[in-house]
């Protein structure tokens, strides 16, 4: 697959709203995800994504759901739900294949990191997939520790977990 240059991100044109898994603009979302999944995994990978109940997805029960819109349309998104009482785990991080390559999924980790310190979290939890080397990538490069032996082949090990502390919100 070749990667195209995208234009620099420009906030302008973006903006992040926050919804609940039944909008019908997290379709793309979902359906990127599974594809990708199934893949890099080589089965159904749409399963994974049904996992978790939506509503774990909702701020009544600790989570959230972004989605960043550049006029209008999404392009990036992802969720956190509660893992425990300081603790928020990622989940479904995306960015529209149209849109790569561009630091949105930069933002969406500093948007989620953002909302979830606005909560009370004050750590931050995530897997990813050992045949994800640009997650991988990313979460390295946004201050996440690895909570796994990095100079392991990712293969033997499995969902590769990371996590951040976050500071606590700054009063104003």
């Amino acid at each position: 697959m070749t990667s195209v240059a995208q234009p620099p991100l420009s906030t302008t044109e973006l903006t992040v709203i926050q919804v609940t898994v039944s909008d019908p603009r997290v379709r793309p979302l979902l359906r990127e995800l599974g594809d990708e999944y199934s893949t890099r995994y080589g089965k159904d990978a749409h399963a994974e994504l049904a996992r978790y109940p939506d509503e774990e997805f909702t701020r009544p029960h600790g989570g959230v759901l972004l989605l960043v819109l550049e006029r209008g349309e999404p392009v990036a998104g992802g969720a956190f739900r509660r893992y425990d009482a300081t603790t928020a785990e990622l989940k479904r991080i995306w960015t529209h294949s149209a849109h790569r390559r561009r630091g949105l999924a930069r933002l969406v980790v500093a948007e989620l990191e953002h909302e979830a310190r606005a909560r009370g979290y004050r750590r931050v939890y995530l897997t990813t997939g050992p045949r994800q080397p640009e997650a991988r990538g990313l979460y390295l490069a946004t201050g996440y520790t690895p909570l796994f032996d990095t100079s392991a082949n990712p293969e033997s090990i499995g969902p590769l977990p990371f996590e951040k502390h976050l500071p606590a919100e700054a009063r104003t």
